[in-house]
């Protein structure tokens, strides 16, 4: 069983997987997406006393929150148990050259971590790349979020089944954002101090 578990699975059993679950969503009529539970949580702890935007009834997205809770225990318990160790990410060796050669990462094909080591510290945030990507980049996606009205997950996934063109508007910008980064900020971030 472990040996299926930690396998990459072929795209038609985790897209009727992900389709299965829409489907649910939407027969009873909830929307998914993880950036509203931040809202939840503030609003169960209390927050609609000090603003209207957390006064709301929070008590019909806890299965947004138990969904957000199991995301983190799935990751942990796959990390922990079932995830060979050491953690490799399994990317191809063009990747590892286009890494290496433009943006300065030192990596060999079959031994790319999970998660670079200059994201394993604190220290890191306390440099001005670490600064740019981790905090200002965490403020921007949290922003943006927000703004879009929803995560990259809520419109992607259940946006788009729902065939709302708000959502299609949404992540085409979020490909292109992704694609301007990647492609004309990144190399200059990532050769900083």
């Amino acid at each position: 069983m472990m040996e299926i578990l930690s396998q990459t699975w072929p795209w038609y059993v985790s897209g009727i997987a992900v389709s299965m679950v829409l489907f649910f969503l939407l027969w009873t009529g909830k929307e998914f997406g993880t950036s509203a539970n931040l809202r939840v949580l503030v609003a169960a702890l209390g927050g609609g006393k000090y603003s209207d935007f957390f006064d709301f009834p929070w008590k019909t997205q806890m299965w947004n929150l138990a969904f957000a809770l199991g995301a983190v225990i799935a990751g942990y318990v796959t990390m922990q148990f079932i995830a060979p160790d050491p953690h490799f990410a399994n990317i191809s060796q063009a990747t590892v050259d286009t890494l290496n050669a433009d943006y300065g990462f030192n990596l060999t094909h079959g031994e790319v971590p999970m998660l670079p080591e200059f994201y394993q510290s604190w220290k890191s945030v306390l440099t001005l790349k670490g600064f740019i990507i981790i905090v200002i980049g965490g403020i921007l996606v949290g922003f943006g979020a927000r703004y879009a009205g929803g995560c990259t997950s809520g419109m992607a996934i259940s946006g788009l089944a729902n065939l709302q063109l708000p959502s299609l508007v949404a992540v085409i910008g979020f490909f292109i954002g992704g694609l301007v980064m990647v492609n004309y900020i990144l190399p200059y971030v990532t050769n900083l101090p």
